[in-house]
């Protein structure tokens, strides 16, 4: 249920070193940041933070505002190395897992809910049910209280192709957060809640226009 994702956290102090290649699995607004050099503050702009405060904790939030982005989207790169061989060699891709799988924990779902609970961004909803149907691992049918609402199910064949693969997808993104401990692990989770609550809700002066 994971896609792809992705170096301002490498640069030193002081004057900026070349930036590495930009990532070629990030995305296209993560790739243009390293491109465009963005780079940490020098020690006389982390002084002048000292002098004029106002100005220095903007530089210094844009910086780590970067630097955030970018550790954000290298490590769900790394992860996902570690993630989606697995899911090929059953045949699956990110997006045809997490209808599986949620599907797997939830239960048969309108396809707009489907849509909405699965956590990567990517072919439409509808194009990748039809391929699962075809594989005969999902099916469709009509709500029985609204035939306008068409919901998804798993066949048997799918539940049994999903009960398989997904422990062994769990094991894989065990391994490749064993870098941090359960109280660390726990820790992100909180603080990814906290910024995906608010960039939901548009930060404090709403969503950009234009």
């Amino acid at each position: 249920m994971i896609g792809a994702r992705q170096s301002l956290g490498n640069w030193g102090v002081g004057a900026a070193r070349p930036p590495k290649k930009p990532l070629p699995g990030a995305p296209e607004s993560v790739r243009s940041l390293i491109v465009m050099r963005r780079k940490v503050p020098s020690t006389s702009a982390r002084i002048n933070a000292l002098r004029n405060p106002r100005d220095g904790e903007s530089d210094l939030d844009r910086s780590a505002t970067l630097q955030l982005l970018i550790a954000l989207a290298r490590a769900l790169k790394e992860i996902d190395k570690w993630v989606r061989p697995h899911l090929a060699s059953q045949g699956l891709g990110a997006t045809e897992f997490a209808v599986l799988e949620v599907l797997y924990h939830k239960g048969p779902l309108p396809l707009g809910e489907i849509r909405d609970q699965i956590l990567v961004t990517g072919p439409s909803t509808t194009y990748i049910v039809k391929k699962l149907e075809q594989r005969g691992l999902m099916r469709r049918r009509p709500s029985g209280e609204d035939q306008r609402v068409v919901f998804g199910e798993l066949t048997p064949a799918g539940r049994k192709l999903i009960g398989g693969v997904f422990p062994a997808h769990v094991e894989h993104l065990r391994r490749a957060m064993a870098g941090l401990s359960v109280q660390e692990k726990r820790a992100v989770g909180r603080l990814m809640r906290k910024l995906a609550r608010y960039a939901r809700d548009g930060g404090r002066g709403g969503l950009p226009k234009g």
